[in-house]
């Protein structure tokens, strides 16, 4: 039985360094992405018009991308299954919360709480025996969400704070959650991330246009100046390097690895959030990204090859193939 290929590609002292790399950069564009979304809601371009034309654009790039590559996403009965529900869960779902939640919490708050997927999918993780238990990770998931906690409780003290939309921002992570698992568990057999990838946002797109079909909503993107159209390209751009990396980091890195991306999102986009839209610092951020930091660095070094532990799923070579 064939090692997955992230151990048959890099030399046994450096597996960690691939998946560090794709964990840093697609946090630093997830960071980005919730501060580009506050842009467009101060340009008047609805949540869901922003996330369709950007979801839009970044899958015509993998596509492209695919296609110069030959391995554009197959189509079959289970990679549609698999393209639709990663999709509504790690595309559409979330991200049209995050979006729409952004005027009213602000960006700061959005790239706090995508912190918060690792604990869910740690113990999703281990209910379902994808991960066996070990102190070092669990203590490295642990500090992490004390850090997000530390930032997210100052918001929710806040008497000016929104607590209805609170509320429906923090779906988000747990849609996150279900699918950063959903991802690892049913990765087509013998399917390469950038044929993945791609497939995953075309599916998005479908989900998205049909839900700019529904009353109340629209597609439509102001004209009477280029900054949306040139926001929305940017967008698009962030979309199809973050989606890429997140593929190649839950292949390499795991699901609990894989969720540990909202909390370099946070590390970035707090800050430009601060910086950069005048939001106000959140009390605790120092300490919370200490917190973090540390459960990005714990996590790393007890990083395991959990799926290669798990009898059950040794015997399956569709999802030894995922590691």
């Amino acid at each position: 039985m064939a090692l997955s290929n992230t151990i048959a590609t890099h030399p046994p002292k450096r597996v960690w360094l691939a998946p560090l790399i794709y964990l840093l950069s697609g946090g630093a564009l997830l960071g980005l992405s919730t501060n580009l979304a506050k842009f467009a809601g101060e340009m008047q371009l609805s949540a869901l018009a922003f996330l369709f034309w950007s979801i839009t654009g970044a899958a015509l790039i993998l596509l492209a991308v695919s296609a110069l590559r030959g391995h554009l996403p197959p189509i079959s009965l289970r990679s549609v299954e698999y393209y639709s529900v990663s999709a509504l869960l790690g595309v559409a779902g979330s991200n049209l919360i995050f979006f729409s939640a952004i005027p009213h919490v602000g960006a700061g708050f959005v790239a706090l709480i995508i912190t918060l997927p690792p604990l869910l999918t740690y113990i999703g993780a281990l209910l379902l025996k994808i991960e066996k238990f070990q102190f070092i990770r669990a203590a490295g998931v642990m500090s992490a969400l004390l850090g997000a906690i530390t930032l997210a409780a100052n918001k929710l003290s806040s008497p000016d704070a929104n607590h209805l939309w609170i509320l429906i921002a923090l779906a988000g992570p747990v849609l996150l959650a279900i699918g950063n698992i959903y991802r690892t568990l049913r990765w087509p057999a013998g399917v390469s991330s950038g044929a993945l990838a791609p497939g995953m946002l075309i599916a998005a797109v479908v989900i998205l246009l049909g839900i700019g079909f529904l009353p109340g909503f629209s597609l439509r993107v102001p004209t009477q100046h280029h900054l949306p159209i040139m926001l929305i390209a940017l967008q698009a751009l962030v979309f199809a390097g973050q989606f890429f990396l997140l593929f190649l980091l839950q292949k390499s890195g795991g699901p609990v690895f894989l969720s540990l991306l909202g909390s370099v999102g946070a590390v970035v986009g707090v800050p430009v959030a601060i910086f950069l839209q005048g939001e106000a610092a959140p009390e605790g951020l120092l300490l919370g990204i200490v917190l973090i930091g540390t459960g990005i660095f714990l996590l790393n070094i007890g990083k395991a090859n959990p799926l290669h532990r798990n009898d059950k799923i040794k015997n399956n070579p569709t999802k030894i193939n995922q590691t």
